[in-house]
């Protein structure tokens, strides 16, 4: 958990997984009166019974159990605070509780923090104990040290957590985890975990220039083969990825309040920019069909049929769209086409998370994932860390957000 995490950045990776998964949750270790679940995107699937994460090992029940624990910790801790509430839960190899801790305001020890002193306060050893967390644990070295750093150096070999930390400041954790042998597993009940820690996410993404607030969280989305290309030589993409990214993808489209397109990718494709479950009908949430650019939407394009509202935006401007965007309450937008929009958002640095899908075919021409971006030389490239990868069937799925500058 991060000292202050005031900074920018925002990462979301869907919560909503396949029951064969080690990031479903159990109906039974969140039972209606935890307050905090179940909740029903908690339990749908939206990768496809064969999808897996690389990891094969799955959550087990009772870090499910100590997973509402640490929801419920988390909310002992001041809801006024500039920090998130976090809390954490301490397993034995025998599945045990060892200690509790919870964050209690800032300047505090982090949720993390605070349970390894607890269990050092009666004298038990967690060398081999796993960490149930709410929030990722924080890379960072504020007013103290990263939660990170803390567990694996107290011999924690396994850490679960619900929410990635959102912030590019205080992010990183599953990557220093991972480089000192400890095994993680990330994006555990994530619906549930973000309702615990409330409006603190809304408050991470840094507002645009000029104005003050929260502007809406970003996610960039492009589906590509292994060459980097996004449609073939004649501008065919149908389809580039198979079923199970595609209800992947879905489903985050039934997540997001808005899908954004440019004209160019709407006039080639006349994409519906709705969500669908796997039977191909519609799902309960539409997000609001954004169209950005010059040209005007055509009486019969298939974003004026079944879905969600149509909103069309005249203007190439990224900051414009989500000005508007954020005036109309919409705090989660997707990014999904085509290249010259990804890369607007991406050069104006208003991509707070990337979800790349690959798909392992090669075409050797065709648009490309992202152009324009104004960069000319190596040390200029736009750097981003991995938050988890997926396999999709035979796709992968690479979730990342930008590494802060310097």
């Amino acid at each position: 958990m991060g000292a202050h995490r005031p900074g920018n950045g925002s990462g979301r990776v869907d919560a909503r997984r396949d029951s064969q998964s080690p990031f479903a949750p159990a109906s039974s270790a969140f039972d209606a009166g935890s307050g905090f679940g179940p909740r029903a995107d908690d339990a749908a699937p939206d990768v496809g019974a064969s999808a897996q994460p690389l990891t094969e090992k799955r959550v087990l029940p009772r870090e499910l159990a100590a997973l509402r624990r640490a929801f419920e910790l988390s909310a002992r801790g001041p809801a006024d605070d500039p920090n998130p509430r976090v809390g954490c839960v301490l397993l034995a190899p025998d599945g045990g509780v060892i200690a509790e801790g919870w964050h209690r305001g800032a300047g505090t020890a982090h949720a993390e923090a605070a349970a390894l002193a607890a269990a050092r306060a009666v004298g038990s050893d967690v060398r081999g104990a796993t960490a149930v967390v709410s929030l990722e644990p924080c890379a960072h070295w504020g007013r103290t040290g990263p939660c990170a750093v803390a567990l694996a150096d107290a011999g924690i070999t396994r850490v679960v957590f619900s929410v990635p930390d959102p912030n590019p400041v205080a992010a990183g954790g599953t990557q220093v985890l991972r480089e000192r042998g400890v095994e993680v597993i990330g994006g555990v009940a994530e619906a549930s975990g973000r309702e615990a820690l409330g409006d603190w996410l809304a408050r991470q993404v840094a507002p645009l220039p000029g104005e003050v607030g929260a502007r809406p969280q970003v996610l960039v989305k492009m589906a590509a083969t292994l060459d980097g290309r996004v449609a073939a030589a004649d501008g065919t993409s149908r389809w580039i990825t198979g079923p199970a990214a595609r209800d992947h993808a879905h489903g985050t489209r039934a997540r997001v309040g808005a899908i954004v397109v440019g004209t160019g990718t709407l006039l080639a494709d006349d994409p519906a920019l709705t969500a669908r479950l796997p039977d191909g009908s519609l799902a309960d949430h539409q997000p609001l069909r954004v169209v950005m650019g010059t040209r005007p939407v055509p009486d019969d394009a298939a974003v004026r049929g079944p879905g969600g509202a149509l909103l069309a935006l005249r203007t190439h401007d990224p900051a414009e769209v989500l000005r508007e965007l954020s005036s109309r309450g919409v705090r989660e937008v997707l990014i999904e086409g085509g290249p010259t929009i990804a890369s607007a958002f991406l050069a104006a640095g208003l991509a707070d998370e990337l979800h790349a899908y690959i798909a392992p075919a090669l075409l050797g021409a065709g648009a490309q994932a992202v152009s324009g971006l104004g960069i000319s030389t190596i040390t200029s490239a736009l750097r981003f860390h991995i938050v988890d990868v997926h396999r999709l069937g035979d796709d992968l799925l690479v979730v990342a957000r930008p590494r802060p500058p310097g």
